[in-house]
């Protein structure tokens, strides 16, 4: 079983300017930081030859939906500056997945079948937001049998407490949870997926 990098909407959009800053309600500081640790983990992933899977958002008025109501001005607009990846770039060969207004990268095309093509069974997450679409991935991801491991550092909530939140992926779907830059000082190569079961994981993850 292999592990890849999951970097979800690191895009304009969700990341700076005034599009991010009307979104997100914690300070523009944090925003900055945990996109930088994000590209950082992108760098250090490809040195350490773990795969990189790239999740863009784009904001489709045709197939919003309800979400019409909520949000008057979709983010993310294909074609747009917005959409345009912040602080990272898909390298050669590194595949993107689009979501076309919604949350979670198994309901874009090809997201799940590249994981299968590629005996991938353990996702890290960064990027955002946490309790949004990285919560969305995650979910399913667990419920298809992947494990999944969070980059703390790498990422941030939009509306709930990023402790709330990160706990609560910990509980429910044995999330384990570290920083990029504990990837390689930990005892156990959390680059790798755990050789320990589900229920083993999660107490050692709580």
């Amino acid at each position: 079983m292999r592990t890849a990098l999951v970097v979800m909407d690191l895009q304009n959009d969700f990341c700076t300017g005034p599009a991010a800053a009307a979104a997100y309600r914690g300070s523009p500081e944090t925003l900055e930081t945990v996109t930088s640790n994000a590209a950082r983990a992108v760098d250090a992933a490809r040195a350490h030859g773990t795969e990189v899977v790239f999740v863009r958002y784009l904001g489709d008025v045709v197939r919003r939906g309800p979400r019409r109501q909520r949000d008057r001005r979709p983010r993310c607009l294909e074609g747009s500056w917005g959409a345009e990846f912040h602080k990272v770039a898909p390298a050669p060969g590194e595949a993107v997945f689009t979501k076309r207004a919604c949350f979670d990268a198994f309901l874009g095309d090809g997201f799940e079948e590249h994981l299968a093509e590629r005996d991938i069974g353990h996702l890290l997450f960064a990027g955002l937001y946490t309790d949004v679409c990285v919560d969305s991935t995650a979910r399913t991801a667990f419920q298809k049998g992947f494990h999944v491991t969070v980059l703390t550092d790498c990422t941030t909530s939009m509306h709930l407490p990023d402790e709330e939140i990160l706990r609560f992926m910990s509980v429910v779907y044995g999330a384990r949870t570290t920083t990029h830059e504990k990837l390689f000082t930990d005892e156990e190569d959390k680059w790798s997926a755990p050789s320990i079961g589900i229920r083993a994981w999660r107490t050692a993850s709580a």
